[in-house]
């Protein structure tokens, strides 16, 4: 029987067994399990890696040393105190992934590949976190993880080990720190607080005036539009007053040019001159009467003299507007050539 080898504490866990109590016996026929590598040294020299299947071995010259399993192995990392770069004392730990690369590195390149891994873990956390301050190793989390995958890579290369991901679990501050933390997040909140009731004080007030600015000009351009559509009102109104009273003089002067047009323009002046005389009485106290007041033949008598005057000289002013524009030489016509 071959000597046999405890398996490492590596691949031994409670919730389940990498490896067994004890090393494959060489039976000559071997039947290798998927995912598992079975490093087989001859006459006490490395020989060959076992693939899974079947395998067949050399009695008493070929024996198995070691049982490597390929499978992404957990790995819990301890709580460690580590100082930041403000000068805070942190207690952290964490959960490594890894997984067996080059089962012959992993045999022959480092004793303990548990204890390796972890010490380097420990070691490149409380490398990085010293290079952050408090704040960043919150905020920064994702980054801070994968800088210390990155440095244990590099290191165990030579170990056949390959590091998939490295996950931050807890961190604890000390008690004054989390309290002044905790002050510092309370006046933070106040602050946006107090920034959004200003915010919001100042659109308020913004659309206040905004709303008076826009009311302001809704009313001048209504005001406006009165004053034009007044305007225009009144100019039809002085328009349509001043066509009606063409017509009426129109029409007067047709009426005047009839048989007996004079005897009813006289009548007409007659009662207007009379009604006029009648209501001076109203309008004012002060009251300048002709000598014959009383005599009203004479006043209508007077009223169509006037008539008859104003009618003459009309008459009289036309024919000479009429030489004036035939004697006009832009009247006359050029003489032929």
């Amino acid at each position: 029987m071959l000597a046999r080898r405890a398996a490492p504490r590596l691949w031994v866990t409670p919730a389940q067994q990498r490896w067994a109590s004890s090393l494959p016996m060489n039976t000559l026929v071997l039947f290798v399990p998927q995912q598992e590598a079975w490093v087989v040294e001859r006459m006490g020299r490395f020989h060959r890696i076992l693939e899974p299947g079947l395998n067949f071995l050399i009695p008493l010259l070929d024996r198995i040393r070691y049982v490597q399993s390929l499978k992404e192995i957990v790995i819990d990392v301890p709580e460690q105190s580590a100082v930041s770069l403000d000068n805070v004392t942190l207690q952290i730990d964490g959960v490594l992934y890894l997984r067996i690369l080059d089962p012959f590195k992993a045999s022959y390149g480092v004793e303990d590949p548990e204890y390796a891994v972890t010490q380097l873990a420990q070691t490149t956390m409380r490398s990085e976190l010293g290079k952050l301050t408090l704040d960043k190793v919150f905020r920064e989390r994702e980054s801070l993880n994968s800088n210390i995958v990155h440095s244990i890579n590099q290191a165990s290369d030579d170990w056949g080990i390959r590091c998939l991901r490295y996950e931050i679990k807890d961190i604890h501050v000390p008690p004054r720190v989390k309290e002044s933390m905790q002050m510092q997040v309370e006046a933070e909140r106040k602050k946006r607080a107090t920034v959004l009731e200003s915010e919001g004080t100042r659109e308020a007030a913004i659309n206040v005036a905004e709303g008076r600015k826009q009311a302001q000009i809704l009313a001048s351009e209504g005001e406006k539009a009165e004053r034009i559509n007044n305007a225009n009102g009144e100019a039809q109104a002085v328009l349509l007053k001043a066509e009606a009273k063409s017509k009426a003089i129109r029409v007067l002067s047709e009426a005047l040019s009839e048989q007996n047009g004079n005897a009813a323009a006289s009548l007409t002046v007659a009662e207007q001159y009379v009604s006029a005389f009648s209501n001076l009485a109203k309008e004012s106290n002060t009251i300048l009467l002709p000598t014959n007041a009383g005599d009203m033949s004479s006043m209508v008598t007077q009223a169509m003299a006037i008539y008859s005057t104003l009618g003459k000289t009309s008459q009289k002013a036309a024919p000479e507007m009429l030489e004036e524009k035939t004697e006009s030489p832009e009247n006359q016509l050029p003489p032929p050539q």
